[in-house]
């Protein structure tokens, strides 16, 4: 499974980029989730323009990739076994925010194992740890922007926020876009989990358009038969602005 078969041979775009919509994000300062009130700026927010190290780094090759890199089912299982979980596979395209797909992109994601559990010292849930998933891996865009991977569906865990709150199930993501302004963390989540939303981190969100597209639906016709489940995740970058032209002065 990869993302593509090649570098893009399309001329990267140069433009600075659009800026940030503080609606449609979350408030820096959210008490309801209690890590939020520390990491919150103390002084209001200074805009600045995109400087051309924003603009034009970083670059990344698929020479970076390993074989299993997006196969977090077998990229740290021992031969012959696998990770213990209900299969599935996660796919979608990143796009800009003109509805571009974004080429040369670099996917990381990490999870917890199917009990809930991270592979890090620490995470102390009482959940067992699995011994042939690392739930870690990345991929690489192709030139439409597709990628795709194979891992086992994540469980919820408790976590000490309030006196009884539960992740929903979830997938993190880290994405390289093709400048650092372009930079990405997120979480996707699964079609009908009713702990989405009574997690105070979604309850962050100001907009419900914007929690649901955090949303990945399953896709039925994109299953492995007898084999794996799929679920359609898009992700959306900031969009450039284009380059000026003599007949179009203003850009966009």
């Amino acid at each position: 499974m990869t993302a593509s078969n090649g570098m893009s041979n399309q001329r990267p775009e140069t433009g600075s980029f659009f800026q940030r919509d503080r609606e449609w994000h979350p408030p820096a300062l959210t008490p309801q989730y209690k890590t939020s009130v520390l990491r919150s700026p103390q002084r209001a927010l200074i805009s600045l323009d995109n400087t051309i190290s924003e603009i034009t780094g970083p670059t990344f090759g698929h020479n970076i990739i390993g074989e299993l890199d997006n196969d977090l089912i077998l990229n740290f299982a021992n031969p012959g076994q696998s990770a213990i979980g209900e299969r599935i596979i996660v796919y979608g395209r990143v796009l800009d925010e003109r509805g571009k797909g974004v080429p040369n992109v670099l996917v990381e994601f990490w999870q917890a194992n199917a009990g809930g559990r991270y592979r890090h010292k620490k995470d102390g849930y009482l959940a067992p740890l699995d011994p042939n998933f690392g739930g870690c891996g990345r991929t690489i865009t192709g030139e439409d922007g597709f990628y795709s991977f194979r891992t086992i569906k994540p469980g919820p865990y408790p976590w000490p926020n309030g006196v009884n709150d539960w992740r929903p199930r979830h997938i993190h993501f880290s994405i390289f876009g093709n400048g650092f302004a372009q930079r990405l963390i997120t979480q996707m989540y699964f079609e009908g989990d009713p702990l989405i939303w009574k997690c105070p981190i979604v309850s962050t969100i100001p907009s419900r358009e914007a929690i649901e597209a955090l949303i990945a639906p399953l896709d039925m016709e994109s299953t492995i038969p007898m084999d794996s489940m799929a679920y359609k995740f898009d992700i959306v970058l900031r969009g450039r602005r284009s380059t000026l032209f003599e007949n179009r002065l203003e850009g966009n």
